[in-house]
């Protein structure tokens, strides 16, 4: 299965946004998936409901750290490359979607404020974008990963 069809899917069953990127490059990052959700967990809606950055875009970004990312502190050269990966998925995923910022992507679709998270139901499906959204993320981090 593709990672865009994955990431889709694991949002269908239930995965929060981020939990769904990063749990479909299971074989990217080389993370079991109880410990790819937990890590991403807190990114969802937002991160937290809070509707600032999109979760796909966070899951998206962790797994391109555990992909591409930099370990030694003073590897300014690698630092730079990989914040200049990270800012070129943001522009195309911004190109694609008009932001990166879930409530801008989620303007139109009534969500209620604070912390709990809404039934996923067949209409909370229908109505956001964010089954696309993930999936939009994992094809941008396959041409990144794959295709460059």
């Amino acid at each position: 299965m593709r990672h865009d069809e994955k990431a889709k899917e694991l949002f269908m069953n239930g995965y929060n946004c981020a939990q769904s990127v990063l749990c479909a490059f299971d074989d990217v990052t080389g993370l079991d998936p109880t410990t790819a959700a937990k890590i991403s967990s807190s990114f969802g809606a937002g991160m937290g409901r809070m509707r600032e950055v999109c979760g796909a875009v966070s899951g998206a970004l962790m797994v391109l750290g555990l992909a591409k990312g930099y370990d030694d502190p003073k590897a300014t050269s690698e630092k730079n490359d990989h914040y200049k990966r990270i800012q070129d998925f943001a522009s195309r995923f911004r190109a694609e979607n008009g932001s990166i910022i879930c409530r801008d992507l989620l303007e139109g679709v009534e969500v209620t404020p604070g912390p709990e998270a809404e039934k996923r139901t067949e209409q909370y499906y229908n109505k956001r974008p964010c089954p696309e959204l993930v999936a939009c993320a994992a094809r941008i981090l396959d041409e990144m990963l794959f295709s460059e």
